[in-house]
């Protein structure tokens, strides 16, 4: 596919065709590439619109769990994961402020993902298209002043580096936890339950108060054994389970 150029129809914007249900070119009638067939069409020859490069990297190391330094290393991995994970640069100056204001004014117009209205600028239908999609409008972090281009997470989640969902995860703890304290979990069968969603104004629901009193002292009571069974077996107050 050749480098991506502003759509300069005679008649405009593309237009929604509501039969075809896609976008058609304004002055050929002609449906737009969808945005596989957009990525399909990129060849091996052909080169990005833009390029960013990055420095050196950091060279990880990798920790022991329940080692000596493990504590330490997990207070410091806390602490810079968390540490303005989500600030971006404030403008000080008047001429800093100039420069945020140009950025966002570009940033408005250029497609910050797969699903950006701004596709239709270059002649490409956004993956999940549909009516009313705007150039210009779209409400993606990336052009919002508090995020200035970076739309995407800022820690990776946690199946890039171990590998593992969620519930591989919500798997191991509980699995650790049962091996730690000793007790089995017995199959429910779920034949013989009905469930069915809690109505607002059904009489066997607690307030909101007292339901989140409860959970409270729940979580207390599950953490206060958890701790019964560190100390019990000899491990440390942060020990967790190996990812």
């Amino acid at each position: 596919m050749a480098p991506l150029r502003r759509c300069r129809a005679r008649h405009g914007a593309p237009r929604w065709d509501a039969e075809r249900e896609a976008y058609v070119d304004p002055d050929r009638g002609e449906p737009l590439p969808t945005w596989d067939e957009a990525v399909d069409a990129i060849g091996p020859d052909d080169e990005p619109v833009h390029v960013a490069r990055f420095g050196a990297q950091v060279d990880a190391q990798g920790v022991l769990a329940e080692s000596a330094d493990a504590r330490r290393c997990m207070g410091y991995l806390a602490k810079y994961l968390t540490k303005s994970v989500a600030d971006c640069h404030h403008a000080e100056t008047d001429q800093q402020r100039d420069h945020v204001a140009r950025l966002l004014g570009v940033l408005r117009w250029e497609p910050c993902s797969e699903r950006c209205a701004n596709w239709l600028r270059y002649g490409v239908q956004p993956r999940g298209v549909r009516d009313g999609l705007r150039p210009g409008s779209c409400r993606g972090k990336a052009h919002r002043p508090e995020h200035l281009g970076h739309a995407g997470r800022r820690v990776l989640v946690s199946r890039k580096w171990s590998g593992k969902t969620l519930r591989d995860h919500r798997s191991d703890r509980r699995d650790w936890v049962l091996d730690l304290v000793g007790k089995t979990v017995e199959q429910a069968d779920h034949n013989r339950y009905a469930w069915s969603p809690v109505a607002t104004g059904d009489l066997d629901l607690r307030p909101l108060p007292r339901r989140l009193l409860l959970a409270v002292a729940e979580r207390a009571r599950w953490r206060q054994a958890l701790d019964e069974a560190k100390r019990r077996a000899g491990l440390p107050d942060f020990a967790f389970p190996a990812a």
